[in-house]
């Protein structure tokens, strides 16, 4: 929602307001004193005009007059809010309600009612989605790209996080920019003596990439993991693990890869098919090639303005790319989380390790309550805030309202000097005036 002021001396300028009673869905209303009188008297509430109406010549609900001024408010899409943030006393919500996945199975049990039991198709059945292949290896790639060209950007794009050496590791807050912003948000260790102020310090990848590990399974369809062998099972970053069960080879982590369907007996046990009748496997074509990380002490800056606009762009490229990938591979290999805590498990199944600390764990025994994963959860978008001007970057704490946000990693780029995406602008809230002083914005209704 936004508010446009209008007046024949001042102008137009954009400001943000909170929504009210409003009409979903209402376009940007744009007021001509000279062509739009008609239109005004035409807005009418059943059949008769409202107290506002008649003193102001306008109506209340989209139009406001304060002093010389008309303010307008409509459900645009230039501000939208961020996702909802959950606290830890919390669940998180069902990506599909229970209720729809209960009539969902109702539905397909009376379809399939009658006729003979199908085979399951894979991955269900122990087998690799063959068109899958490629987009795993795009997608790994596409990770390895973005660590490294963050790791160039991170050289001419200051960006701040919160002390994690003197607050513990409690406060995860970034900044995108030379100086840190104002907002006493921190909620590091002893904040309330502090009274929510950070400490700021320069940032690594690690900070802006958030790097959420999974138990690595040598077979995807194997018995789950016991709370018992929870320190021998390795762990790995969770994108990588899914692109492993997606047909990615690496001899570091191996895995099994079968060539027939499974047997099933039951609904959680099967037998493995016999093999030994098959031939040797032919070498087909060759796969992709991985990328490697490029170590710290070998990172070169761009020297210019224009590389680093370019450099700017790839990286937004493959931060795209990397989350589009991981999006359609969950949509084929399941991606487990906890409901009440950021643990991942890439597998049909969790894992049984009673590991969670999170909110009256004591009642579930440390055990993990299993869900169907989303994109946030496997790659979380941080979100930081948005600096509309560039020269001068200090926000302030009076006008924090009128500020958007935006992933760590759109921002860093966007201040690289790349376009802005369009599914990012709704939130950054760039057609927004920022006001001039704290006068200025008491004005915005």
């Amino acid at each position: 929602m936004s508010c446009s002021l209008i007046s024949p001396e001042l102008g137009t300028t954009f400001f943000s307001c909170k929504q009210r009673s409003l009409p979903p869905k209402l376009g940007l209303l744009r007021y001509n004193p000279q062509q739009d009188l008609g239109f005004l008297d035409s807005l009418k509430f059943n059949g008769k005009k409202s107290r506002h109406q008649r003193i102001y010549g306008v109506p209340s609900p989209n139009i406001c007059r304060a002093q010389s001024l008309v303010v307008k408010c409509c459900n645009n899409p230039q501000n939208v809010d961020l996702p909802r943030y959950y606290s830890k006393k919390e669940k998180k919500p069902f990506p599909v309600p229970i209720v729809e996945l209960r009539r969902a199975a109702r539905e397909r049990m009376k379809s399939r009612k009658g006729q003979p039991k199908r085979s399951a198709p894979p991955p269900k059945n122990g087998l690799l989605v063959q068109r899958m292949i490629p987009l795993a290896y795009a997608t790994l790639n596409a990770r390895t790209t973005l660590i490294n060209t963050l790791k160039k950007l991170l050289k001419v794009v200051p960006v701040q996080a919160c002390n994690p050496f003197h607050f513990g590791r409690y406060c995860n807050e970034i900044h995108v920019g030379p100086v840190g912003h104002p907002f006493r948000s921190c909620q590091g260790q002893n904040s309330s003596i502090r009274k929510g102020k950070h400490e700021w310090v320069d940032a690594v990848v690690d900070d802006i990439l958030v790097q959420i590990e999974a138990y690595h399974l040598y077979d995807r369809l194997g018995k789950r993991i016991p709370h018992e062998e929870r320190f021998s099972v390795p762990r790995i970053p969770a994108l990588v693990e899914l692109c492993i069960q997606a047909g990615v080879d690496l001899p570091e982590f191996p895995t099994k890869r079968r060539r027939k369907p499974i047997i099933r007996i039951s609904k959680s046990e099967f037998i493995d098919a016999d093999e030994s009748e098959l031939p040797d496997p032919i070498s087909q074509d060759p796969k992709p090639m991985l990328l490697t990380e490029i170590p710290d002490w070998e990172i070169v800056p761009p020297s210019n303005a224009e590389q680093t606009v370019l450099l700017a762009e790839e990286t937004l490229q493959a931060w795209e790319k990397m989350r589009g990938g991981a999006n359609r591979l969950m949509k084929m290999y399941p991606v487990r989380v906890c409901g009440y805590c950021p643990e991942i498990h890439v597998g049909p199944t969790g894992h049984k390790a009673q590991n969670c600390g999170a909110y009256k764990h004591q009642q579930r025994n440390g055990q993990h309550g299993w869900q169907s994963a989303v994109l946030n959860d496997l790659i979380p978008a941080r979100y930081v805030w948005h600096v509309p001007n560039l020269e001068e970057p200090l926000l302030q704490k009076e006008l924090r309202n009128f500020y958007g946000q935006a992933p760590a990693v759109v921002e860093i780029c966007v201040q690289g000097g790349a376009a802005v995406p369009e599914q990012y602008k709704p939130t950054m809230r760039l057609d927004v005036g920022i006001p001039s002083s704290v006068r200025e914005a008491e004005m915005v209704v």
